[in-house]
């Protein structure tokens, strides 16, 4: 077969969290990128509404990053990072290490937003047994959350969806509540002033599996892809205190809100709330090559390093950790966010986000509308035994029409790339407001 035959047989793939046979029948097919946009296979601009999958913080195509992958390949392809190490790696680490708050000086890399949540998970969990606290197994996660899909992902998660055709999953697991209140927080403006108390759901966990067998609680800052569910003031503060309280681990899923995308470099900043361990991944190369990130504080790390200095302090690790291709690619991410200004970019124009996000209140089937930072969902009223369908309708409008959107369940999810010009949001909501009349 020729090139082109290969790539026009489309059964080989299995695509992820896809609708295969529906995808396959009318194939949406990108074939370059470049700052906002992607050009499909007929040779539309589509504007790009999700910075791919909230990852794209940069924009597509940057040059500086992709001088510096060229360049990389070409010197070190690969490095093990087992008992080897290569300069890029400690570079990348303590550039990171500078810019989280104090204590979280440490950095742990991975390859994927889900590799960081289950680094983040056993590291909790071999710190309590390093601290002489072994019956700490539980781990606890909150209902909607996302986490990734590794197995300790999807356990801590919860997003039944991902969760229900895969068995027992991890054991010793429970969740507390999620914050999404129809009722009292419909159409608030960032974060909703009613709800700081959902926290105390974790005290009443606490005392079902009592405090000394509870590792840790992870939770995403922001839940973004169950469809963006801010969380109320207050609110994580509250955690914090709760999980000081019983010597419980706090982490932070900041794959999504790390790296600008709520106007501050991470939501440690932007909620001023400093976790235990933080899982990034995502935004740490702009989406160009695969890589993630657990921070860890200073007492973590320290935990581990009491056995003798020949011994492995940890036992777990990646072939991909720290490649140098993706070290390139972060360091060049840096740069660029740093000469630009784009880790803070976003405070200057949230406000013109959200007011034109919230400009499609009243349009039909719009049942709430929540934003924060560059992030913004609009909840659509599910058709009445066909969820999703309405909600897929408008992706899929949306895309004929030029823009990329996300979906989950009944949401469209927007966060486009951090260099979004006020243009570019004005064309999002007035193709979604055109679009919005249109769907059944």
């Amino acid at each position: 077969m020729t090139s082109a035959q290969y790539s026009n047989n489309l059964e080989a793939f299995w695509m992820p969290f896809t609708a295969n046979r529906q995808f396959k029948q009318n194939p949406r097919m990108l074939v370059a990128a470049k700052d906002m946009h992607y050009t499909s296979a007929d040779g539309r601009q589509i504007l790009d509404g999700t910075a791919g999958l909230w990852c794209v913080n940069a924009g597509h195509g940057r040059p500086k990053i992709v001088e510096a992958v060229s360049k990389q390949v070409a010197e070190l392809d690969y490095a093990p990072a087992f008992q080897m190490g290569h300069p890029k790696a400690f570079e990348l680490a303590a550039r990171l290490a500078a810019m989280m708050p104090k204590p979280l000086d440490h950095v742990f890399f991975t390859n994927s937003g889900s590799e960081s949540v289950d680094t983040a998970l056993k590291i909790a969990l071999a710190y309590h047994r390093a601290k002489g606290n072994g019956t700490k197994y539980r781990l606890l996660g909150r209902e909607r959350g996302y986490h990734g899909v590794g197995f300790g992902g999807i356990s801590v998660g919860g997003i039944s969806g991902n969760r229900k055709t895969f068995g027992t999953m991890l054991t010793g697991v429970d969740h507390i509540r999620h914050t999404h209140d129809l009722a009292h927080n419909a159409f608030t403006r960032g974060q909703p002033e009613y709800g700081a108390d959902f926290a105390d759901d974790l005290e009443k966990v606490i005392a079902l599996h009592d405090a000394s067998n509870i590792a840790a609680l992870i939770v995403e800052p922001v839940a973004c892809s169950t469809g963006v569910l801010v969380p109320p003031k207050g609110y994580l503060k509250r955690l914090r205190e709760i999980c000081d309280k019983h010597d419980i681990l706090l982490i932070f899923d900041e794959v999504i809100t790390g790296f600008g995308r709520l106007g501050t470099p991470f939501a440690v900043d932007y909620f001023d709330v400093i976790p235990d361990l933080v899982t990034t991944a995502k935004g740490l190369t702009s989406g160009v090559v695969p890589m993630g990130a657990v921070f860890a504080s200073s007492k973590i790390y320290e935990a581990f390093m009491n056995a003798p200095e020949n011994t492995i302090e940890l036992f777990h690790g990646y072939t991909y950790s720290a490649h140098p291709v993706a070290c390139a690619a972060a360091l060049a991410t840096l740069d660029v966010y740093a000469e630009e200004g784009l880790l803070t970019r976003v405070s200057e124009i949230a406000q013109y986000w959200e007011d034109g996000l919230h400009s499609l209140k009243g349009l039909p089937h719009v049942i709430d509308i929540r934003n924060l930072g560059l992030i913004g969902a609009i909840e659509l009223e599910p058709i009445p035994g066909a969820p999703t369908k309405r909600a897929f309708q408008a992706f899929l409008k949306a895309y004929e029409s030029n823009l990329m959107v996300r979906t989950t369940g009944d949401i469209i999810a927007l966060s486009p790339p951090l260099i979004i010009e006020k243009s570019q949001i004005d064309e999002i909501f007035d193709t979604l407001s055109s679009l919005l009349k249109q769907i059944d």
